[in-house]
């Protein structure tokens, strides 16, 4: 096992994985931007490093500071989290040439998984069928308005390096593709360094389902259960939950096991999700494989009683995996709230600023995954979310309550956030129901479904 592993993120990201890490005795490095130099959960690790300017392009992006920093402390992996250069083809690529251990797959599956342009084309090639949409990259916008013609509208506009609904737009009128194209391209070029995108048909009232994976260098690969990802705003997950309420116990005995054998085939290793949109008929079609650990995998972890980062580790360091396909016997429902520090009331608006009262919630089935400690500032360069609480139950309506009473206790001051619409929308009929889509949770918040 490695020595020593350093933490190419920062935050809810870099907390959850250092608390692994040091679990399993490893020495963990932390980088910190300016904003992030007086961040408490940095005293939690073994050395803290400055990486550079506050904005993530000057510090947490800079690959050039974090190969040096590696150097320098003598690291021998590092993990990226989620975000920033966890699907960075050319960042995984220079720790491999530098003798560095990437925790993540190779820069090889990187390409052929993360770039979502030629992950569908795998997919397709191994037996699982894509969104229907663009073989390959557009050039440019005039490209792209000649393939949306091809594929249909109303389309969906993707970066091929994203993630996290960040370089996404939908065009459902051609008049809006030129400026989409423009927009998203902007957008994923400043979150991943990279600002190609390619198209697909935008699937109406489909539902949001992904499967996690892990694959050792032997050849075994497992699934670990679905997640339920519908609850969405502006592309952005809001709420998950595993099992998913929306899949039968037919396509999930007939989905997971060919998801396995897929992401077996083609050679992949380390953990990853397997992105699926379910049409309104209940057919499964392939939409992306995040090349990553999810923001969301904590819910996978409460059925399963895995640790993913863990597993993660293990895998990187050259060893089997530690269990077999039937020795993954998922239990219960959990369900995962993401707080942000954001106002709903004024279009979701980021709400930076020093957390002056910070109250979290504690009882059985109940876990937070948070950096934040009383006192601490939230910076306005990063992403919003400051916290995610998991909740675990026997049953759905259980983990439903459970939440409730979880979000009932916490407390944050200081800024505004998301808590109360979370509550919210655990006492909406759709989603008690379970009978949600990707379109749902927007059209309640604008008042249009009840």
């Amino acid at each position: 096992m490695f020595r020593r592993l350093l933490i190419a993120n920062r935050g809810e990201v870099a907390a959850r994985v250092a608390r692994t890490a040091r679990r399993m005795g490893i020495q963990v490095v932390a980088v910190a931007s300016d904003a992030d130099r007086d961040a408490a959960w940095l005293k939690d690790v073994d050395i803290v490093v400055p990486i550079g300017g506050s904005r993530a392009a000057l510090s947490y992006l800079d690959q050039d500071a974090l190969l040096e920093i590696m150097r320098h402390t003598g690291t021998a992996a590092v993990h990226p989290g989620w975000g920033f250069l966890s699907e960075n083809e050319r960042f995984a690529a220079r720790c491999e040439a530098a003798g560095i251990t990437f925790i993540g797959p190779p820069a090889s599956a990187i390409r052929r998984m993360g770039d979502k342009s030629l992950a569908r084309a795998t997919m397709r090639a191994l037996g699982l069928s894509p969104i229907p949409g663009s073989k390959e990259p557009a050039k440019d916008a005039a490209d792209a308005v000649r393939i949306a013609e091809e594929v249909g509208y109303p389309v969906l506009l993707k970066a091929v390096a994203g993630g996290g609904g960040r370089g996404m737009r939908a065009v459902d009128d051609p008049k809006d593709l030129i400026a989409g194209y423009e927009s998203a391209s902007a957008e994923a070029l400043s979150a991943f360094g990279d600002g190609r995108m390619y198209l697909e048909r935008r699937i109406s009232g489909g539902r949001h389902v992904e499967v996690q994976i892990i694959a050792d260098r032997y050849g075994n690969c497992l699934h670990l259960g679905e997640r339920e990802c519908s609850l969405q705003r502006r592309h952005q997950k809001v709420l998950e939950e595993a099992p998913s309420p929306g899949l039968s116990a037919s396509e999930r005995a007939r989905i997971l096991p060919l998801v396995a054998d897929v992401v077996r085939r083609s050679g992949y290793v380390n953990a990853g999700t397997v992105e699926m949109l379910l049409d309104e008929d209940g057919k499964a079609w392939f939409m992306e494989m995040n090349t990553r650990l999810q923001v969301e995998h904590p819910v996978t972890e409460a059925i399963t009683g895995l640790d993913l980062v863990e597993l993660q580790l293990r895998v990187a360091a050259n060893e089997r995996l530690p269990l077999a396909q039937h020795d993954v016997q998922p239990c219960g429902h959990a369900i995962e709230a993401r707080i942000n520090a954001e106002d709903p009331a004024n279009d979701f608006r980021p709400s930076p600023g020093r957390v002056t009262k910070l109250v979290l919630p504690e009882g059985e089935g109940i876990r937070v995954d948070t950096h934040l400690r009383e006192g601490d500032r939230i910076p306005p360069f990063y992403d919003s979310m400051i916290a995610k609480v998991i909740v675990c139950a026997p049953t759905r309506p259980e983990a439903i309550a459970l939440m409730d009473k979880a979000l009932g206790q916490m407390k944050v001051e200081g800024v505004t956030t998301n808590l109360e619409l979370q509550r919210r929308i655990l006492g909406w009929d759709t989603f008690q129901s379970g009978r949600y889509d990707t379109t749902s949770l927007e059209r309640w918040l604008r008042g249009s479904e009840t």
